[in-house]
């Protein structure tokens, strides 16, 4: 049995990423294509040094998001992708893309959606919103991504407690390791074909 082919696209560092390769590249699914809309991003540096193909998509050589995306789909259809993994992409993306791979694209979100999500909700902000809302747990949301911010049905989620001493900083560093945990489960249980959606709800289908 062939192994699913992955895309994943990244603006940054690309940690996730990282744990991709180390946890699912040629075992569980094949990553074929890392994208950035960022020329500088470390994760095509990652890719680079594993010998995955590695691209730059530049954005202001496109008149908006949907020709971008355009491009973007034609892109992942050439290489037969068959999941698309948001890993630190921060990029909205368009109804054009979500159609093109419905149900088939997930991002990691550093907080337990339905909190702290949506629209101006990413990176730093989202810790430093958890410190100022004052409360006890957050963690990380690993859900399908659909056509509203943040919006899509949750596959997995794991949580972290706050405590009185912790800075936007520090937050970031528990919910990291989370990410680095959940994301590759998921990318594992859809190569497996374990994942089954109704309506809202992700259901996991055979043993863990």
């Amino acid at each position: 049995m062939s192994l699913k082919k992955i895309a994943v696209l990244v603006s940054g560092g690309g940690t996730n990423f990282q744990a991709i390769i180390d946890k699912i590249h040629q075992q569980s699914g094949e990553v074929v294509l890392v994208i950035s809309n960022n020329q500088n991003a470390y994760g095509l540096e990652r890719g680079i040094k594993a010998d995955i193909k590695a691209l730059f998509l530049d954005p202001l050589q496109y008149p908006g998001q949907d020709a971008y995306d355009h491009e973007l789909v034609s892109i992942l259809k050439r290489h037969n992708v068959d999941l698309v993994v948001l890993a630190g992409y921060m990029k909205i993306i368009s109804p054009v893309f979500v159609k093109a791979y419905e149900n088939a694209i997930i991002n990691v979100h550093p907080a337990l959606i339905p909190s702290f999500c949506g629209k101006g909700f990413y990176g730093m902000r989202v810790h430093e919103a958890v410190i100022k809302y004052g409360v006890k747990i957050t963690g990380a949301t690993v859900h399908f991504v659909n056509e509203v911010a943040d919006g899509g049905p949750i596959i997995l989620q794991k949580s972290v407690n706050v405590s009185d001493d912790d800075t936007p900083e520090s937050i970031q560093k528990k919910v990291l390791i989370i990410e680095h945990e959940l994301l590759p489960k998921a990318i594992k249980l859809f190569c497996e074909n374990r994942l089954t959606i109704s309506g809202r709800t992700v259901k996991l289908t055979g043993k863990a």
